[in-house]
Parts: structure tokens; sequence; C-alpha cells
């Protein structure tokens, strides 16, 4: 198949890949489209057998009219009606229509049209419009929260307000401050790149992709892996349009500068004065953000290495060594044990490359196709990072070895010991800010491969990571998928991150990977262990298991809602969170919900 080029930044597209991984970008493109096998078919039609279909509660000429008015204030190519095809697209041309990584039916989650503001007063446009006319808004920064959700809305027939394409500017870097000021179409490409050609010392931190929004990834709470690997915790400053239209900046914000500038202490001081209130802009539908600071990095020296184990039970006594190395601060960043069957993957092999038979694919054969890698025959690898001069990094790397020593069969493997195009090499780069594609490669493990995240915090505990991980490993081989796990070690707690990689394209497989999730997230609420973030359809389940005095938690969540958001226009049903208009209606999909349909009422 002959494939248009990937979107490029140097085309002054903002969503696009920056030109040193243009190569990159074109053989995963070309990876991607081998690797699909869906077939398009007709649009499912709304109850009058019309397209788009409507948000709830709205008739066909009511959504009409208002759509002509909001046409109006914001110009016809800002405003798309979700009335085409449905094309789930590749990473960097992913849809904002729907879920690219659908789990139900495409039609589902699915908007009726996309607005593109360009400003933060055409937000307030559009929020006093959506008010007026009570149509719900869901906002998206670029939509590339694939695994969670991507850009669908979780109420059918919402209006998507796409940030990203218009509202793209980095406003600021300040090489003094070290910090920047965003809007929510900067991704960690952008940025890099503008840092690079700054020439400032700074690095940015990353996700293991580099195309989402910096500012939609800190909202989520997402992590990187430098030492300012948490995202949020090193933003500073937001400027948001409340669900009423009104604006709002916090922390320094607050305070206007000389002249009304902006004061020069926005990005220097999170708190500001006053009740501290950005958190509440988080996993939440209290607010759209438009702004968002964020502290860079100074640039250091680093060494990223690998340790590779050769037993699957060594899991245990790894997190259990790791803790002190990384509460002591030796191990400088967020390290990442990751299970081999996802190393296995994001080497380009597929599953059907491999094995033949139902089921998950049985230990002996992924072990014996890692034979065949420089890693060999082994069950973990162990990827982490040490910061500094080179005195204080071969200190530290002399602690790590001490401390692995008792692990019978430990082996390093350092940048050096590798080719070129090693995964290693990857892991380098993130650890150092450099934002890359690569580990887009693990999804091709199935046919039209998408992926479920189940994703609980624990301790930083052996005992904690075996609960988890045996959970895991008893509902993969009841609903027949392959385990890839990884633990996220910081000081005082670990992510522990398993991967549901299921194929978009079968129905059967789709059922049973959202069956699998709603079974692990119940059984680890038993054990108190809960989810930090989620897909939206598994958001009321995940909401429900912060129960504390009798759903104490949710109770605050919805008088905040109602208080902020009067009319409910703004992503309901978010992170769990419903306004009045829809709470107690049937929207709600608890755990034991079995419906492959978010519409309530609808068969």
């Amino acid at each position: 198949m002959l494939l248009p080029p990937p979107p490029t930044l140097s085309e002054h597209i903002p969503s696009g890949a920056p030109v040193r991984l243009l190569e990159d970008a074109k053989a995963s493109k070309e990876r991607f489209y081998n690797n699909s096998t869906i077939q398009e078919k007709p649009r499912d039609k709304d109850d009058d057998g019309l397209l788009p279909v409507l948000p709830p509660d709205i008739t066909r000429n009511a959504f009409n009219n208002a759509i002509a008015e909001l046409t109006k204030s914001l110009g016809e190519p800002n405003v798309v009606l979700t009335d085409k095809p449905l094309v789930d697209g590749w990473y960097l041309e992913h849809p904002n229509t729907h879920d690219a990584f659908h789990v139900h039916s495409r039609e589902d989650t699915i908007s009726s049209a996309t607005v593109y503001p360009g400003s933060t007063e055409e937000v307030q446009t559009i929020v006093k419009w959506a008010n007026k006319h009570l149509i719900p808004i869901y906002p998206i920064s670029m939509g590339r929260n694939l695994g969670y959700g991507g850009a669908a809305p979780r109420v059918r027939g919402s209006i998507v307000m796409d940030l990203g394409k218009r509202m793209n500017k980095i406003l600021k870097i300040d090489g003094d401050n070290c910090s920047c000021l965003l809007e929510p179409g900067v991704t960690y490409f952008a940025l890099y790149e503008a840092v690079q050609k700054s020439g400032y010392p700074l690095w940015i931190d990353t996700t293991d992709v580099g195309g989402g929004s910096v500012l939609g990834n800190a909202l989520d709470r997402g992590v990187g892996y430098t030492p300012y690997g948490d995202h949020f915790g090193n933003h500073c400053g937001m400027e948001v349009v409340l669900p009423t239209g009104d604006i709002v900046r916090l922390g320094m914000g607050a305070l206007p500068g000389k002249d009304n500038t902006d004061n020069p202490t926005w990005q220097s001081f999170q708190y500001g004065y006053g009740p501290y209130s950005d958190g509440i802009f988080t996993q939440s539908n209290y607010g759209i953000v438009t702004k968002m600071g964020f502290w860079l990095m100074p640039a250091t020296e680093h060494l990223t290495f690998a340790i590779t184990f050769a037993r699957e039970d060594d899991f245990e006594r790894i997190i259990d060594i790791i803790r002190p190395l990384s509460a002591q601060r030796v191990l400088g960043n967020v390290p990442q044990i990751r299970h081999v069957t996802q190393e296995l993957a994001v080497t380009g092999i597929r599953k059907k490359d491999i094995y033949a038979g139902d089921g998950p694919v049985p230990e002996q054969v992924i072990r014996e196709h890692m034979k065949a890698t420089i890693y060999g025959d082994v069950t973990w690898i162990f990827y982490a990072t040490v910061y500094g001069p080179k005195d204080s990094r071969n200190t530290s790397i002399d602690v790590v070895r001490k401390a692995f020593s008792v692990i019978p069969d430990a082996k390093f493997i350092f940048p050096d010991d590798v080719p070129p195009d090693h995964y290693l090499h990857a892991r380098v780069a993130i650890a150092s800010g450099v934002p890359m594609l690569t580990d887009l490669d693990w999804l091709h493990w199935k046919s039209n491969g998408s992926h479920l995240a189940f994703s609980p915090i624990s301790p930083v505990d052996g005992k904690d990571a075996r609960k988890l991980y045996e959970m895991v490993q008893k509902r993969h081989g009841e609903f027949g998928f392959d385990m890839m796990p990884a633990f996220c070690i910081a000081p005082r707690e670990m992510h522990f991150i398993d991967i549901i990689c299921y194929d978009r394209g079968d129905e059967d497989e789709k059922r049973r990977a959202i069956k699998c999730i709603r079974a692990m997230i119940a059984d680890a609420a038993k054990e108190g262990y809960g989810e930090y973030r989620t897909h939206i359809l598994l958001s009321d389940q995940v909401a429900a298991t912060y129960n504390w005095n009798n759903a104490a938690l949710m109770r605050l969540n919805e008088t905040l809602k109602d208080a902020l958001d009067p009319n409910g226009i703004l992503a309901p049903g978010k992170a769990g969170i419903w306004p009045k208009r829809f709470r107690e209606k049937g929207w709600e999909i608890l755990g034991d919900d079995d419906r492959t349909w978010t519409v309530p009422g609808k068969i």
C-alpha cells in the first residue's frame, strides 16, 4: 500500500512528527496499516435515520439551529459535523470523533460535531453557547489519550472541543527560570524541538510516546522518566475557563502584573495565596485549562542501563531492592521493570508469528524467542538511569551493582553493549527528555492492535507486587490475554501498569478485554488497591471503589460539580462525576453492568 507521508512539525502541522523522526514515523505508519484488517462499513444513524447522532434530549431542529449559531461565531471551518465515515487512523493521524481503540462499537462514544477554538475567548464563546442550548461539550487537548478513551466523549452525541488544532502556541520559554508556558496543542515533540532551538541547556520530561499534549497529560496526572517525571507535580500556573464561561488564573497568575501584564512569578511559585485550587482541574470536569506553566529540568549528564533477570519469581526481590535505592535517590528517575512479553513485542514480533494456539502464549515459547535477542533467556528487564557527573554516576552504579548481586544471574547491559537500533537506546532518549515513537511497536502484537491499561497504585513492596501480579495472571488466563505488566517505581509508591492488548476488529476479543479489566479492578479494590487513571467507560466503576465513609469523596465531587457547572454541560461523566441532570438516570456503568452500549435504555 502506498501511503501518504506522516504529518511533520516542519510543515507547520503542530500534531506532527519532528524531522529527526520522519523515517521512524513512516515505518511506524506502514507497520500499522500492514497490521490492519478492519473493513469500513456504513455508519449507524440516529433514531430519526439521520447523521450526525444527536446529543441527549436535543431535537434535530434545535441542534441544527444551535450549530448554525455556533458556526456564525467561530467560522465555518471551525465547526465540523460528525457525519462522515469513521476511520480509526494511525497515532499521528488519529480521529477526534470517536475512540480509535474502541472497546465498544465505534458508534457508541461518538461526537455529534467537533469545534476548534483558536483562543481562550473562543473557548468562552463555546461554553456560553453550550449553556444556552444545554448541549454537552467534551474538551480534548490532542485526543491521544489512547487506551483511556482517546478523543471520545463519555456521553454519545456531545460536541468535542478540540483545543489542539488551533491553540498550540508555546507562549514562553524562560531559560533563567527553567520554565515554560503552553497552550493545550503543544506536544512533547513540539516542546522538545522548541527548547533545542532556544539554545537553553534544558530538558523536558516526556512520556513513552511523544505525540501527546504536555498540558493534557499533566491534567490526567501522567508520568515520565526523568527526575521531573511527575508532570502535574512540576506544573506551575493555569488559566481556566469555568463551565459558566468565567476565566480564572490560578496560583500567582491571579495577581495582575504591571500594566495588566502577566506577573513575573506565575511560573515560579505554584501556590499563590489562599486555597490551592489547581488539583480540582485534574481528572475532572470542573473547567477547561487553556494555558499551563511547567518547570523544565536543567540538562545534566546521565547513564541509562538495563538489568535482566532470568526467573519470573525474581520480581518480588527486585522491587524490595529498588525501594531503598529509589528513596535514597541513588536511582534518579522513575525506574521501570518490564515483563519480557512486552519487550519481545516492542521488537516488532507479532503473536501470530510465534504462536498459533488459543489463549496466552506459553512462557516457554516467549523465552525461546528471547534467546535470539541480546538480552537472552530472561523474564524481566529493569530500566533505570543515574544522573550527574561521571564520578557520581560511577558511585551510583557501584551501589546498584552491589544491591542486585544477591540475585543470581542478574546481568547489567549498557548502551555501548547493544547496536544503535536496540530498544535500550529509546530508553536512553526518554530518560533524558527526548520524545520518541518506538513504544508504538508493541501494539502490533495483535492485528488491529489496541490496548486497555489496568493501573493500580501500591506501596513499593514485593508482597504487594505479588498480590497484584497474581490477580492479573489469574484474570489474563481466564479471559485469554497475554500478560504485559510493568512496575514503575517512585520513592514511596508504585504504578503497576498491566496492558491488555486486544484486536479491536474482533468483537469477542473486545468483550473479553473489558470483562477482564473490570474483574481486575474489582479484585484489586477488595485488597485495597485503586486505579490512578482509567478508560472513560471504566470511570464509574473505578470512582465507586473510592467509597470510604459512604462515598464521601464522590459527594464532595458532586457538590463541586453542581456549584461550578449548574447546567451540567461540561464533560458529563468524566472521572465518574455526573452533573445533577444526568445523575442516577442510567448513564453510570458499574462493575456488574454487562452492557456494551453507554446510552441508557439502548439495546
